[in-house]
């Protein structure tokens, strides 16, 4: 049985103050001893008294080029006897170079969305030891500027 963990910043983030730009959210990449698979991508907007109907999209990509940098966070296991996630992960890390997108989907500005794998088939999976095939981030963007949205990921290892 695979153990499973999440990642979740408990913090507001949110799309660009341009109009349809992409914001890089988070940078996840995998070790050297285990693959990982994302098996679920839940989003929020947070959006108070809006006066018209916006959506915000999130796109998962994997890069040739992993992103680098960003703030640290740790992914924490569903189970708590789990032992300590293998995968590495960043917030508002410098996105890679050559992207290839794995899945689109989005929530409305004020409403839940998001995406879950239908089996393991349809899970992302990341091979062991980063490099492009072992990474994968997470950008937001809007035709509205500046929409809050909160995210949380699921991943088994």
């Amino acid at each position: 049985m695979p153990f499973v963990y999440q990642i979740a910043p408990h913090a507001n983030v949110a799309t660009s103050g341009t109009a349809n730009t992409e914001v890089d959210h988070l940078r996840t990449a995998t070790g050297a001893s285990r693959a990982a698979a994302l098996t679920g991508c839940y989003v929020l907007g947070k959006g108070a008294g809006l006066t018209a109907i916006s959506g915000i999209v999130i796109r998962l990509r994997r890069f040739a080029t992993a992103s680098t940098v960003g703030t640290a966070i740790t992914p924490s296991p569903k189970d708590p006897t789990a032992p300590a996630s293998t995968i590495t992960a960043a917030t508002a890390p410098t996105a890679g170079t050559t992207a290839t997108q794995q899945i689109a989907f989005g929530c409305g500005a004020a409403g839940p969305g998001g995406w879950v794998a239908r089996d393991r088939d349809s899970e992302i999976v990341l091979v062991a030891g980063g490099g492009a095939n072992g990474n994968l981030d997470l950008f937001s963007a809007s035709g509205t500027v500046s929409l809050n949205f909160e995210y949380s990921t699921e991943h088994i290892e």
